[in-house]
Order: C-alpha cells, then sequence, then structure tokens
C-alpha cells in the first residue's frame, strides 16, 4: 500500500502545534489575574497533543514523548493538595494563598504566589488525565 502524500497536513499542524501551546503557556500565566488557569491551560496542551497524534499517529507520539501520564496525573495532584495543606499547616485555612514579591535576575520584582503552585498542580493533573483517557481509548492493542 501506498504511503499518503501528506507533506501539507505535516507541516501545517508543526506550526499549528507551537501556537497551541503557546496559547496554552499565555493560558496558564494569565490565570491569575485574568481569565485562565491551570485548567484550560492543560486542556489547551492536551490538544496541541492529540493534533500531534491524529497527524503522526499514536505510537510515533509515543515513542518521542516517552512520559507515563498516570504519574503526571499523580503528581499534579499531589502538588495541589500540599499546596493547599500548606496553609493548614500555618493554622490558615485549606488553600490559603501566602503571595510576596521577589526580584529575579532577568525579570526584575515579580509577584509570587502559592496559587501559582496549585495551578501548576492543577495543571500537570488535567494534562495527566486527559492523555490517560486518550491514550486508552485511542490504544488498538
Amino acid at each position: 500500500m501506498k504511503e499518503p502524500n501528506d507533506v501539507i497536513l505535516r507541516t501545517v499542524s508543526k506550526v499549528a502545534v507551537v501556537i497551541i501551546l503557546t496559547f496554552a503557556i499565555n493560558l496558564f500565566i494569565s490565570g491569575h489575574h485574568q481569565p485562565g488557569g491551570g485548567f484550560i491551560g492543560g486542556l489547551a496542551f492536551v490538544a496541541a497533543i492529540v493534533l500531534l497524534f491524529l497527524v503522526y499517529g499514536i505510537e510515533k507520539v509515543r515513542k518521542n514523548i516517552p512520559v507515563d501520564f498516570k504519574k503526571v496525573a499523580g503528581t499534579g495532584v499531589l502538588i495541589a493538595v500540599f499546596t493547599g495543606v500548606g496553609g493548614m499547616i500555618n493554622g490558615k485555612p485549606f488553600l490559603y494563598q501566602v503571595f510576596g514579591h521577589v526580584n529575579l535576575p532577568f525579570f526584575g520584582e515579580t509577584e509570587m504566589a502559592t496559587a501559582v503552585l496549585f495551578d501548576v498542580g492543577v495543571a500537570l493533573a488535567v494534562i495527566g488525565t486527559s492523555m490517560t483517557i486518550i491514550m486508552s481509548i485511542g490504544d488498538d492493542r
């Protein structure tokens, strides 16, 4: 059987994946002051991976991204829970947010908050869970 000539599809998908991943990062970062955050940023990230699955096939993408997404989901849940418990250790309510300003070398004075850690946990949990579900559905073994 002859291989399909999908040069245009592969070329456009490479550009689209970069755009989607950039948008996912933007959604994640803007989540503290505008709509967005870990959940929707994680889903946008998964959309980029799913596009790669559709264009290149699940096995080829799995070979190039050898990640156990179940472990990613578990790590994300642990990060999110420990961020919430951190407030309780200090006698505050669960998910109590602490923030301050730090002077970073290239960025200057930057606000740092524990909500960022929580969003990282949520993003990892969403990415891990969604990818596990999608790969389980798409697995033809």
